[in-house]
């Protein structure tokens, strides 16, 4: 204290500079004391707040994903079945047409005018065969009344065996037109089919997808006219690498992803005896069942096959938020008795977002999948209401 020539005490006021240095501090050491809990309330007996589920056991089918395609069933080449000068095509490309619907005519004058020479020549074959039936029967009169002369002195055996000869040879002649009515039949049947072949019609419902010819061009017989696909019959086809084909009995259940990331299923239904040298591949056919029928489909079109790697089994599991990743290996916190009791586990396949327990765990135990972090070995714990 500092006193002027009265002896009265000198005030002692700091410096501008320095004032503002001494309440900065003396404003950091009030926020650091606030801030601060002391050791006794840090490490209190108040239980942790964490999230918590049971283990418990799903079921498990790994899958591998396969790149595969659609494969039409119905696509193809509709072709001339006779040779004639197209008169019309009467589709366009992306036309769809049910099944019979006509597609194309070829010039059937030519065609008509043999099947009216056809039926006249069977006409002619009849009217031949009732000449040979008359004389037939004019030859077995004769030959009944020689065989009534047998007993009477006019009985000639000469005529007798005449006769005889003239009725066989009358009954051939009748055979031989008999069949050529046959043939003159068959040969019309032939031309009518020929008159049909004239019109090209759909052998199934369908789109067509290429016109190969126009009106005015000549067809020979097989010239393809226009390809048509059946877009509602497809299967699913995908190259399987051998190893993974015991997961794929014939009439299991796969799933497959369209490229518009829709789910669907399919049955197995064959695997070709036959394997890609260069791939160790062999193609498996499935047969699909779409969740939407008016799905637009289209051949080749790409779809991904979650093909098993083995038979379901059903394993024990946790969530993957339950798992920590020690130096020392995988571990979770077990609930025992309200408190948190670390257990070292061996971890399995992911199953989702989950993953296999292979040791380590009981199914109904109570794994800690939320605030684990920081848990230590016996520490009391407060089971938040919202987790299971």
């Amino acid at each position: 204290m500092r006193y002027n020539e009265h002896m009265k005490p000198i005030e002692m006021r700091p410096s501008g500079k320095f004032a503002v240095l001494l309440f900065g501090m003396l404003a950091a050491a009030i926020f650091y004391c606030a801030a601060t809990p002391s050791p006794a309330l840090a490490q209190g007996p108040g239980a942790m707040l964490v999230g918590v589920e049971k283990v418990h056991s799903v079921p498990m089918t790994q899958t591998v994903p396969i790149v595969g395609r659609l494969v039409s069933l119905r696509m193809g080449d509709i072709s001339a079945r006779i040779a004639g000068p197209v008169e019309s095509v009467e589709v366009e490309v992306g036309d769809r047409v049910g099944k019979g619907q006509v597609i194309a005519r070829l010039d059937a004058e030519i065609l008509h005018a043999e099947l009216q020479l056809a039926q006249s020549a069977l006409d002619e074959a009849g009217a031949e065969m009732k000449t040979w039936a008359a004389e037939a029967q004019v030859a077995m009169t004769e030959l009944k009344r020689q065989e009534k002369l047998r007993r009477s002195t006019a009985f000639s055996q000469a005529r007798f065996e005449d006769a005889q000869k003239r009725t066989g040879v009358a009954h051939a002649r009748v055979e031989r037109a008999r069949a050529n009515i046959g043939i003159k039949r068959a040969t019309l049947h032939r031309k009518q089919i020929d008159v049909d072949y004239a019109v090209l019609r759909a052998p199934y419902a369908g789109v067509v997808i290429r016109r190969y010819t126009e009106a005015g061009a000549y067809a020979v017989k097989g010239a393809p006219i226009v390809r048509m696909m059946d877009e509602r019959a497809f299967e699913v086809e995908a190259a399987v690498p051998y190893k993974r084909l015991g997961g794929l009995p014939i009439g299991r259940e796969v799933a497959f992803k369209l490229d518009d990331g829709t789910t669907h299923s399919a049955i197995v239904r064959a695997i070709l005896p036959s394997e890609n040298p260069l791939t160790r591949t062999r193609t498996v056919r499935f047969v699909p069942r779409f969740a939407n029928t008016r799905r637009l489909l289209a051949d080749s079109q790409s779809v991904v096959v979650a093909v098993p790697v083995g038979d379901e089994r059903r394993v024990l599991t946790v969530h993957k938020d339950a798992i920590l990743k020690r130096p020392s290996g995988d571990m979770v916190i077990v609930v025992v008795n309200g408190t948190a009791q670390p257990r070292p586990i061996r971890v399995g396949e992911a199953v989702g977002g989950r993953f296999e327990i292979v040791s380590g765990l009981k199914q109904g135990e109570i794994v800690v999948i939320r605030g684990n972090e920081r848990l230590q070995s016996g520490m009391k714990l407060r089971i938040d209401k919202g987790s299971s």
